[in-house]
């Protein structure tokens, strides 16, 4: 009975050390299954990566990272080489293609999945678990990592983060930072907003005048008093990507497992556009790109065969620039005052039998869907497109609809009853969760702050567990309109990027504001490091003292 005992309390106290220890595991967004023992794996000059031909990509990848915190090269070998003492990929078809297993032994690590995209996430958790021991003098030849074994894959497939550079342009080395933070958290999906009201960011070339005057304007709305401010800077601004660079942009966003979808505005949000070649516009009048931020009341003609054209001839050309399988329209914000005082406009609805403006926009949001599809594409929008009332700027009557937008599109919901998602996702339309109150990055710390953004939950209450599929993941958003530095935006997307990373990634029952508190600390560290400027912990909290 004694030796029972015994035995019952080891396995207790093994348990709850296992336990203790697996908590103190700072790996954000936090994986799914975590077992942790006692030992350390060294990784020093010794020690190989070992890689067959289908991970040799990802291998270099995590050779580069190393020589960055070694200081040295570790060799990459050939998969025969002996156990002891290396870092080895295996391979295990049956895994998801997101998902991974990293198991680290004071003899070897194994990180093991389908193909590239599960061993690329296997090695960011790897990446995070590297401890310079505390006898090393400064010296980093060598680094620790604590024995554990973690199974994973992420609650969603959609894990996006959106910058705007339609307002402010940040360029190319803002951009590759933002990945490289955006593949350490395993978010899949860059969100490129690259045309509005107040600039054009994407060269295309043949219509270059989107560049050469939508790029640019000569002042910009500033002030403590946000959209009320009657301030301008006096200072002009300006900025756009050439097609190369939006290539080499893609390719390295490519080679960290992050697609980007780009996002050009229609048939809002457009006077840039209209400043480039008037003839876009419903009033046809020569604008200027607007220096005031808010929505400009002029929109594409949609009813101008030319117009139609042109939107297409842009989508040709960005769909040559990025891969991806989705393209966003945004479609948000529309004012619909221009096309009700347009008569070409108005004949064009009675040709095609459409009563509503709302009508019109689902009409036209339905032959670009067309388009896309034909080109092999999809497209996502802003939940506008699905014609409902949103603001107060627009009539309750124009917003009636029996059009119905196509099945394929994508909904991006930010706005409105959380009945509008649920009524979605319950007829059919994949939906992306990215509610302002809770996601929208250029909301300080009083109205955002970190404990709500953890907190979010795509998957709303009253959606009935069958639709819960059809919600495919969420995004974060910064917005630009009242950030034109760099380290203001550094202050409001980190650390709240690193929660939402773990929204999208970690199941419910696995998350824990606490324990993703302690974990912060080591990338609080590396943000340092890299010089970014994010938001200290008195900051993030501010409201509880409130």
């Amino acid at each position: 009975m004694r030796k029972k005992t015994v035995l019952i309390f080891g396995l207790l106290c093994f348990l709850g050390f296992n336990i203790i220890h697996s908590q103190s595991i700072s790996i954000i967004p936090r994986p799914q299954e975590i077992n942790a023992g006692r030992g350390t794996f060294i990784i020093n000059s010794k020690t190989h990566i070992l890689s067959a031909p289908e991970s040799k990509k990802t291998a270099i990848f995590l050779q580069d990272q190393l020589e960055q915190i070694l200081g040295n090269t570790v060799e990459i070998s050939g998969p025969g080489k002996p156990e002891k003492g290396n870092i080895r990929f295996l391979q295990n078809k049956n895994l998801a293609i997101e998902a991974y297993e990293l198991a680290v032994s004071e003899k070897e690590i194994q990180i093991i999945a389908a193909g590239n995209t599960g061993w690329f996430y296997g090695v960011q958790s790897l990446i995070q678990l590297l401890t310079v021991p505390n006898d090393s003098s400064g010296n980093q030849s060598v680094v620790e990592v604590p024995q554990v074994s973690i199974k994973d894959a992420p609650r969603f497939s959609w894990r996006a983060f959106m910058l705007d550079e339609a307002r402010y342009f940040k360029g190319m080395g803002q951009v590759k930072m933002l990945l490289d933070e955006m593949a350490l958290l395993k978010m899949n999906v860059f969100h490129w907003h690259l045309t509005d009201d107040q600039g054009w960011r994407i060269e295309i070339k043949k219509y270059p005048l989107l560049t050469e005057t939508g790029s640019k304007r000569i002042s910009t709305q500033v002030g403590p008093l946000k959209w009320k401010s009657p301030v301008q800077s006096g200072e002009p601004h300006e900025g756009f990507y050439t097609q190369e660079e939006i290539r080499e942009i893609v390719n390295y966003a490519s080679e960290r497992h992050i697609t980007i979808v780009p996002e050009i505005e229609m048939p809002g949000h457009s006077s840039a556009a209209i400043a480039s070649y008037n003839w876009l516009g419903t009033i046809k009048n020569k604008i200027d790109v607007p220096i005031w931020f808010g929505v400009s009341k002029d929109v594409y003609d949609v009813s101008d065969p030319k117009v139609y054209r042109f939107l297409t001839d842009v989508l040709d050309e960005v769909m040559d620039l990025f891969p991806s399988e989705v393209i966003h329209i945004g479609g948000d914000e529309v004012k619909y005052s221009n096309w009700k005082e347009s008569a070409s406009v108005q004949k064009y609805m009675k040709e095609k039998g459409l009563t509503t403006p709302a009508e019109l926009q689902i009409f036209f949001t339905n032959s670009i869907s067309a388009y896309l599809q034909s080109k092999g594409r999809r497209m996502m929008g802003w939940n506008e497109i699905l014609g409902h009332k949103l603001h107060e700027y627009q009539d309750a009557t124009d917003t009636k609809s029996h059009q119905q937008l196509a099945r394929e599109s994508v909904i991006h919901f930010w706005k409105g009853d959380i009945k509008l998602l649920t009524q979605a996702a319950g007829n059919g339309y994949d939906v992306v969760n990215s509610l302002h109150s809770s996601t929208y990055l250029d909301y300080d710390y009083n109205s955002i702050p970190l404990s709500k953004a953890y907190a979010f939950d795509p998957i709303p209450d009253g959606l009935d567990p069958k639709y819960h599929y059809k919600v495919i993941g969420t995004g974060c958003q910064m917005w630009g309109e009242w950030i034109p530095f760099n380290g203001q935006m550094h202050f409001l997307v980190f650390p709240r990027i690193a929660a939402y990373a773990e929204v999208g990634w970690t199941e419910k029952e696995n998350k824990d504001f606490g324990r993703f508190r302690l974990a912060l600390k080591n990338l609080q560290k590396r943000w340092k490091e890299k010089g970014i400027w994010y938001a200290p912990d008195y900051v993030v909290e501010k409201q509880k003292n409130n």
